[in-house]
């Protein structure tokens, strides 16, 4: 968790120091467009490892809005698949558990233009769960459905979003990571006992593609 802050804290002062930096700049005029990739998702504890990363996709619209000569405000609307993938092994059964979140999420970003084409971006997003899949797949080939559904987790997450891209005339592509800041699970209260059945925050890489209107 330490490299993972120390990541965000260097994008951050990347990003405030090309404001001022690369002033030459010109983050263009006001513009949008349709972005989608792949997902590379995991749930930590304590801290992030990538074990256990799940496989996903992410496909949105965005917008662009120039605030300097470097700098931009891109706020986005997301449909992003994030969850994890366990591996078990016990004297019971054997399989592998598939914990599959689909949110609709809102990043709101400050993007710093460092040169023409190159970017970093930071800042907080928002995100709405709108559907919940734990898929149990046994060492058999056989799979269950586990019973946990929306109720058992929290609506909404927050965390902190930065990333790197690359901007050409129509298209550009770019890596972003998601650290979330919320517990996935909610807490129950269980014969007056407080019980959790995900403690646990997400964890998010993406790859995408960017398409200018």
């Amino acid at each position: 968790m330490k490299t993972i802050k120390l990541v965000i804290t260097g994008l951050f002062v990347s990003l405030i120091s090309s404001t001022t930096g690369f002033a030459q700049t010109n983050t263009g005029e006001t513009s949008g467009g349709l972005k989608g990739g792949l997902n590379f998702s995991n749930m930590y504890v304590d801290d992030v490892d990538d074990s256990n990363v799940l496989l996903g996709l992410n496909i949105g619209l965005y917008g662009n809005f120039p605030l300097g000569n470097s700098l931009a405000f891109q706020p986005e609307l997301n449909f992003t698949t994030k969850g994890s993938e366990v591996t078990y092994d016990n004297i019971l059964d054997s399989g592998t558990r598939k914990f599959r979140l689909s949110y609709l999420e809102v990043p709101l970003l400050l993007k710093a233009n460092l040169t023409k084409n190159f970017n970093l971006q930071f800042g907080p997003y928002l995100a709405f769960l709108i559907d919940s899949k734990i898929k149990n797949v046994s060492s058999d080939g056989s799979y269950t459905i586990d019973d946990l559904d929306e109720d058992d987790f929290n609506r909404f997450d927050a965390g902190l979003s930065g990333g790197v891209g690359f901007d050409f005339d129509t298209v550009g592509i770019g890596l972003r990571y998601n650290y979330g800041l919320k517990t996935v699970g909610k807490d129950q209260q269980i014969g007056g006992a407080t019980y959790n059945a995900l403690d646990a925050k997400n964890s998010n890489a993406n790859l995408y593609i960017a398409f200018k209107f």
